[in-house]
């Protein structure tokens, strides 16, 4: 009835599986089988951990001094296939950066000195006209075209017609139309004259003190003007006065001399180049006065004509023109070699777990995946 069990202190059982002799029920090999089994496998294991920390190329049937393959090349292959996706990943943030986040001017005339200088580069931004409103002092890179120039008013397209604007432009192709840099004087609804009894120019019946912007020795306006800004549109002027070609002498012009602010490319903020005149460009304090928001003038006073306006016989536009793509091209390269990484990490990781099967220590996947018919639980 009870099947006899022996214990290992049965001097029968120990010399059956040292020498294999052991027989099953069947009459085949047990115990023993079993236990060379296991000590082949053991073998097995300990030659394999040897082969890895020998590396791949220490495998079985090489010899160990001859000479091995150099990293260097290897190297060299992997650097050779990321580059054109690094270049790639470059061009396309180059772009998007240009059409929608910075872009490069520099200044080649002399109508918002001291500010600007001839010469200067100026770094513009496009995003912070999208998160606020433009404000009074801000110094903007605009399109004249329709306004101040012949043409048509620009109107900012969708996002794919701007990156592809952003993209002829990077090659050379497209028309950036006529491009202007000035300070906005007065925002929609505000009425901008001048000049009051001490020669100043006043903003909504406040007085602007202008002389921590203005070039030495220049009067803030010589013409005479009571102007209210339509809705959507800008007052601008230069920062040199004398020899500023800006609202003033385009008040017959269609807008009255004012600027759409669809027109607005985006906000000069800093100067980058030469390295000696760099530095940020605030609005001035006399545009912060509380009372310029107050409320507007009751009604316009009388307008100038275009014969009362100054003269606009050498007079300077202050035209912004744009740089080379040095600057979108290095910050592109810049922001590519981060992403170029991360994906080849990322690459590469989904390789090897494709290659090897889950990490050691992770659990394999507790249930078989679903399929179609009865699933057969072992």
């Amino acid at each position: 009835m009870w099947a006899e069990v022996s214990s290992p202190q049965d001097s029968g059982a120990w010399p059956a599986r040292q020498t294999g002799s052991a027989t099953g029920p069947d009459g085949g090999p047990q115990a023993a089988d079993v236990s060379a089994g296991q000590a082949r496998d053991g073998e097995q294991a300990e030659s394999g951990a040897a082969t890895s920390e020998a590396g791949p190329e220490a495998g079985p049937g090489t010899d160990p001094g001859a000479p091995q393959a150099p990293g260097r090349k290897r190297r060299k292959r992997s650097f050779l296939r990321e580059l054109p996706i690094l270049v790639v990943i470059a061009l396309l943030l180059a772009v998007l950066i240009k059409s929608f986040a910075l872009q490069a001017f520099y200044i080649p005339s002399g109508s918002m000195e001291n500010t600007l200088e001839i010469n200067d580069r100026i770094l513009v931004n496009k995003i912070v006209y999208h998160t606020r409103d433009i404000h009074r002092g801000d110094i903007v890179v605009f399109n004249g075209n329709g306004s101040w120039d012949p043409g048509t008013i620009p109107v900012n397209g969708n996002v794919f017609q701007q990156f592809g604007a952003g993209f002829s432009s990077m090659f050379g192709f497209g028309h950036p139309g006529s491009i202007l840099v000035k300070r906005v004087i007065g925002i929609p609804g505000d009425r901008v004259a001048c000049c009051d009894a001490e020669g100043r120019v006043t903003v909504n019946g406040v007085a602007l003190n202008e002389q921590s912007y203005l070039y030495p020795g220049s009067a803030p306006s010589l013409a005479r003007f009571n102007v209210m800004v339509p809705p959507g549109r800008l007052w601008v002027m230069g920062d040199n006065r004398f020899y500023s070609d800006d609202s003033r002498d385009h008040m017959g012009d269609p807008g009255g001399g004012t600027v759409p602010e669809s027109a607005v490319i985006g906000r000069a903020f800093v100067i980058i180049w030469p390295p000696s005149r760099w530095r940020i460009l605030p609005i001035p304090a006399t545009f912060t006065q509380p009372a310029l928001s107050g409320s507007h003038a009751a009604a316009a006073g009388p307008v100038p004509q275009p014969a009362q306006a100054e003269a606009t016989a050498g007079l300077l536009p202050t035209r912004a023109e744009p740089t080379g793509q040095t600057i979108p091209l290095a910050l592109g390269f810049a922001g590519a070699i981060p992403l170029t990484w991360l994906q080849r990490r990322v690459r590469l990781r989904v390789r090897r777990r494709r290659r090897d099967g889950p990490a050691p220590g992770r659990a394999a996947r507790p249930w078989p995946r679903a399929r179609r018919g009865p699933v057969k639980l072992r």
